[in-house]
């Protein structure tokens, strides 16, 4: 029997494109790949019987090309050390894909994982502004574009291809986004940025 599993609560990446992606309408990368940093703060969820609150996960994924047509991209997981052994179990097997819903989807779009590291992991919200610190990794910040109108949130509507379906996408920019991990290493501030709510179930 498949364990029942839902998570949600807020979600931001940014990524080596200009503001804004051309990936979000399937089209190609800017520089022809893509090094994108998606990053889950779960406010409410379980995987069965097991709580994941509070807890946060980060994946970094290399597209070498269109991020749909391939070539399959390579990807590195990164779990909240605060979590308990059932709850790091629970999320590898969601973010993986083992636990199906959307993250079995879109593991056909990986051709190779780098690895899974359980790490410190801050997670930050402040107004526009969002962060991120991966121990000894990663830094990423980014904070939403002005509009017209100050009050009114600059939105990519019904984007065809994302990391939260059937959400209307906050557009913002980096103002640091550094990685350095497996071999791979990239300054990529200034570039494109994105932040919405998410819900994700089995």
């Amino acid at each position: 029997m498949a364990i029942p599993w839902e998570i949600e609560g807020d979600y931001f990446e940014g990524c080596n494109c200009n503001v804004m992606c051309p990936c979000t309408v399937a089209d190609d990368p800017d520089e022809g790949n893509c090094y994108v940093t998606t990053a889950w703060h779960i406010q409410k969820g379980n995987y069965g019987e097991t709580g994941l609150e509070g807890l946060n996960v980060v994946a970094m994924f290399n597209a070498p090309g269109n991020m749909l047509k391939g070539p399959k991209w390579k990807g590195a997981l990164y779990i909240d050390q605060k979590a308990t052994p059932q709850q790091n179990d629970a999320l590898a097997k969601i973010y993986s894909g083992q636990a199906g819903g959307f993250f079995a989807v879109v593991t056909n779009l990986v051709g190779e994982i780098l690895g899974v590291k359980s790490v410190p992991i801050e997670f930050d919200i402040n107004g526009k502004r969002r962060s991120l610190r991966v121990k000894d990794s990663l830094e990423l910040e980014i904070e939403g574009v002005n509009g017209a109108d100050a009050h009114r949130d600059v939105l990519l509507v019904n984007p065809s291809f994302s990391a939260v379906p059937g959400s209307d996408l906050v557009i913002a920019r980096s103002s640091k986004y550094n990685y350095k991990d497996y071999g791979i290493e990239f300054n990529n501030s200034g570039k494109n940025g994105f932040y919405c709510k998410f819900r994700y179930s089995s």
